[in-house]
């Protein structure tokens, strides 16, 4: 039942822990209790954009009938009742509920009542609005948790203001074949790219609304291209080289490690269609991958190991953060600076992101390795560029966090995390704060809150982007049968 204040009158007489609701559709009595209720998922406290979905949530308490209210700083209030203790927001009243309420919060109030008619009232929590959006559009790859198997997988793109969604790639369509590293360019849904692997392989780029199939290895490379970054003039992309081989490590924590033989950075022109090694003036040999720009253009961090021969010395390989200053005007890349030495506390980066504003990088630290996602110890790390101090975030959790990355004003960070099983990564958001503080995070709501409990696909490598993609599965199928376009190698670069 959905009703506003002034519809009924309720009085509430209190005679120390025991009330009376005069409301016919409340418990007569209740008990009220010092503990909030266990809802799942988890959204007590946790700060949310002003124009999130609902944030849909299962009571895990006893009772016949849950009576839910939800009401905002001005006063506001919206009601629910529930037999079943899921709690299911009507979207158009959530929507008036958060725009009458920027910047403040919504208490949630929640009565259970039992076969008798009384219940017990839980001590309240509150949901926080940020005075800031979230882009409108999440993009992420749907596949099982075993790295291996790829026979089902789709990359999706879902709204985060609604429950709406709809496929992007589909690889049945694309004769099975793995999909994966799609990239955005400063958010953009316009300017992207995704990589396909084996018998329609290339690199798949929207360009002016159309999907372009590119082969991006040269006849002049060992390897292929694997993990891009997008240059902020929409023109360059940086890519790592990569040799990469998986093994099965029945001992340790995580099972299946993914791990480089051999790595290098290059660029891809996408208006020259030209492929050009960026060299390392260093005589040491280095492992190098994980490209990423800063939003001005004039830096590529990148991820660095030392070069090593010796397969056994695989779990010991420490990458750390690193970065080139680039002229642009020249093509020119300076010398490397590292800027986190991982390896001086025996630990390894990956997954390096920077804020649009430039100001904080968050990286992803882990034991060895540059494959995080399966590390339970990983966590992400927050460093001031500036100053390049770092820290642990305090968003982490006791499981895996890995993949990350930014909305396009900064202020919120989504991340893939498997507290909620310790299997399968689902994709949470944190508001960031100016000073760089990360609130309580929150998962991505559901029109059925107990979906992740039965779902078994993880979310892999969440993107937010800033509206809809309008390209489809049946777009990249129909380029999936035309030749690829072979780039040209320029050795004067």
């Amino acid at each position: 039942m959905l009703y506003r204040t002034g519809f009924q009158k309720i009085l509430i007489l209190i005679t120390g822990l025991l009330l009376t609701i005069s409301c016919s559709d409340d418990p007569v009595t209740f008990t009220a209790t010092d503990r909030e209720p266990v809802i799942e998922p988890d959204y007590s406290d946790v700060t949310i954009p002003k124009n999130i979905a609902p944030l849909n949530f299962r009571i895990s308490e006893k009772g016949k009938i849950f009576h839910l209210s939800a009401i905002s700083s001005n006063g506001y209030k919206l009601s629910v009742k529930s037999e079943n203790g899921i709690i299911n927001f009507p979207l158009n009243s959530w929507k008036k509920l958060l725009k009458v309420n920027s910047e403040g919060k919504i208490t949630i109030e929640i009565i259970s009542e039992n076969e008798e008619g009384t219940g017990i009232k839980y001590k309240p929590f509150n949901l926080n609005i940020a005075n800031s959006t979230i882009d409108p559009y999440l993009c992420y790859r749907l596949l099982f948790p075993g790295y291996e198997a790829y026979s089902e997988l789709k990359i999706i793109q879902r709204c985060t203001e609604n429950f709406s969604e709809s496929s992007l790639v589909e690889n049945q369509l694309l004769q099975t074949n793995c999909i994966n590293c799609h990239t955005f360019c400063m958010n953009n849904p316009d300017n992207y790219l995704i990589h396909v692997r084996g018998s329609v392989g290339g690199t798949y780029f929207s360009e002016k609304g159309k999907i372009v199939k590119h082969d991006l290895k040269a006849a002049e490379m060992k390897y292929g291209a694997v993990y891009p970054a997008w240059h902020p003039d929409g023109k360059l992309v940086a890519f790592s080289s990569n040799k990469i081989v998986q093994s099965f490590e029945g001992a340790q924590e995580h099972n299946i490690e993914v791990t480089d033989l051999a790595s290098s950075l290059i660029i891809f022109d996408t208006e020259k269609n030209e492929v050009s090694a960026i060299e390392e003036a260093d005589t040491t040999g280095y492992l190098e991958t994980y490209p990423e720009w800063s939003p001005d253009g004039r830096y590529l961090y990148y991820c660095r190991a030392r070069q090593t021969n010796d397969t056994s010395d695989f779990p010991r390989i420490k990458y750390n953060l690193v970065r080139k200053a680039f002229n642009r005007d020249s093509f020119a890349f300076g010398k490397a600076e590292v800027v986190f030495n991982a390896d001086s506390i025996d630990k390894s980066v990956s997954f390096p992101r920077i804020s649009p504003d430039g100001r904080f990088l968050v990286f992803t630290l882990h034991n060895n390795g540059n494959f995080s996602i399966w590390h339970k110890e990983a966590d992400l790390y927050l460093m001031n560029i500036n100053t390049l101090k770092s820290e642990r975030m305090s968003l982490n959790s006791d499981e895996t966090e890995s993949y990350h990355g930014w909305s396009s004003n900064g202020e919120w960070l989504v991340f893939s995390s498997k507290r909620m099983d310790g299997l399968t990564a689902r994709p949470f958001f944190a508001y960031i704060s100016s000073s760089g503080a990360a609130c309580k995070p929150f998962v991505l709501p559901q029109k059925d809150p107990e979906l992740y409990e039965r779902f078994e696909k993880t979310y892999n490598r969440p993107e937010l982007i800033t509206g809809k993609i309008k390209t489809g599965p049946r777009n990249f199928e129909k380029v999936s049968k035309k030749a690829a376009i072979k780039a040209d190698w320029n050795s004067n670069k």
